[in-house]
């Protein structure tokens, strides 16, 4: 399946609703207050809060209604001022003077180590000092100014902390897999998918990704997403904990099993990178690049602050996570047959299949026969104390409780699953005949 380019149009967001919704609240209550104030700062502040992300609603209101009355202050500091001085009038020296006031205003903000409410801050003085009738009582002037965008901070406040759902399945483990959204097929990995990732993992979703990638390439293609839970790579060789840069599970292939494969794999004359866990550090060897594939994935990867090319051959006494090959597909199909059918292979899993990237090219991979995704969930079952297991994958050859070639619609069907976790038995019925359909769709 090659890549697409098509625009998508993913469905509208509970941020985009909350936000026109703000807005329109804003205005309900400048008419319930007798059309008193100016609509237009609540509008400007509720559209400012409403976030796509519920983490520190609180702290973030907070920050905005500190900004507010600083700028308030130092707007009413000015029109006082400038009552004073009627000569300034609407001369360029008044735009010059407000202008320089902000870097007080700023100031202030860093000094009371508040320096995200800076922006609202200068937005609240703005509006005072720029607008002010010079009829009206400076005082009623800066209180009705501030009261507005108060409105709005409060109005987002409240919208943004309003969630509609049911029971959350904390019970549940949930296992993704993003791998061809990750290298962009059918959309990639959208900023929707991320933020709505992102948003569960803030409520408590036990949630870990299974990739056949190492843990460099899941962080390189999962920019935006650091999961709470270490993460299944290498098709279940290892856990990775993001958080701590460590690898709490490791299935490995004996050093002097190793070395075994790789003498068998060099006299073949294929070239082997070779992977190590050395003190929770990620290192690969390789010998000399031979076709233009493994030419290609070094010169992209080797430059990646998570993975340590050498170009050496491995010490003797290291125990290796993972084999990598990349060759013509009629040649990997060869040597996969080869080592199927030697001695060496009675502790080896071996994985091959073509690549997506270099045409007439496959990969194969070589791990401990004990590595598994299965054990590495189960260990994750017992580390969170979860009961359950649901699987979501992008890919239609993975086995997964649920398969969406969209990212979008994996991620949507997760957050369903997550949010409504009470109706377990009928959620278990959708799933049987959700995978009925897609089965007999793919046949």
């Amino acid at each position: 399946m090659k890549k697409s380019n098509a625009i998508h149009f993913p469905r509208i967001g509970m941020r985009i609703i909350k936000s026109a919704l703000g807005v329109l609240i804003c205005f309900l209550i400048y008419f319930l207050r007798g059309k008193q104030g100016t609509p237009f700062y609540s509008a400007l502040a509720v559209l400012w809060c409403i976030q796509n992300q519920t983490k520190n609603t609180l702290g973030n209101a907070l920050q905005r209604t500190i900004g507010t009355f600083i700028g308030a202050v130092y707007g009413l500091i000015y029109i006082l001022v400038k009552l004073s001085l009627p000569s300034i009038g609407d001369s360029f020296l008044h735009y010059a003077i407000i202008s320089f006031t902000l870097i007080p205003i700023i100031y202030t903000t860093v000094v009371i180590r508040q320096k995200k409410a800076s922006y609202f801050s200068c937005v609240v003085f703005l509006s005072i000092v720029v607008n002010h009738l010079m009829d009206e009582s400076p005082y009623l002037f800066v209180l009705n100014r501030s009261f507005d965008t108060l409105i709005g901070i409060f109005v987002g406040l409240i919208l943004n902390s309003i969630s509609i759902h049911g029971k959350l399945d904390k019970e549940t483990l949930f296992v993704a897999n993003l791998d061809r959204s990750m290298d962009g097929f059918e959309g990639g990995l959208t900023p929707y998918s991320q933020v709505s990732i992102k948003n569960m993992l803030e409520d408590g979703i036990n949630l870990t990704f299974m990739t056949m990638r190492t843990p460099a390439g899941f962080l390189e293609g999962m920019t935006d997403v650091r999961p709470k839970l270490p993460i299944i790579a290498m098709n279940g060789a290892i856990l990775y904990d993001i958080a701590e840069n460590r690898y709490p599970m490791v299935y490995v292939i004996s050093a002097s099993h190793a070395s075994q494969v790789e003498e068998f794999i060099l006299r073949r004359s294929f070239n082997v990178f070779t992977t190590v866990i050395l003190e929770d550090v990620l290192i690969i060897y390789y010998r000399k690049l031979k076709n233009r594939a493994e030419k290609d994935i070094y010169e992209r990867m080797h430059k990646s602050p998570y993975r340590n090319y050498l170009n050496k051959e491995r010490p003797h006494e290291h125990p290796v996570v993972y084999m990598m090959c990349i060759d013509e597909t009629e040649k990997i199909e060869a040597l996969k047959r080869d080592i199927e059918q030697s001695e060496i292979a009675s502790e080896l899993k071996l994985i091959s299949y073509p690549s997506d990237e270099y045409q007439g090219f496959s990969y194969l991979k070589i791990y401990s026969k004990n590595a598994s995704v299965q054990n590495m969930v189960d260990y994750l079952k017992n580390m969170t104390g979860t009961n359950t297991q649901i699987s979501l994958s992008d890919n239609n050859n993975s086995g997964a409780d649920y398969y969406f070639p969209e990212c979008n619609q994996l991620v949507r069907k997760m957050h369903h699953l997550f949010t409504w976790g009470q109706n377990k038995g009928r959620r278990n019925e959708y799933g049987n005949l959700h995978r009925h359909i897609q089965q007999k769709r793919a046949g």
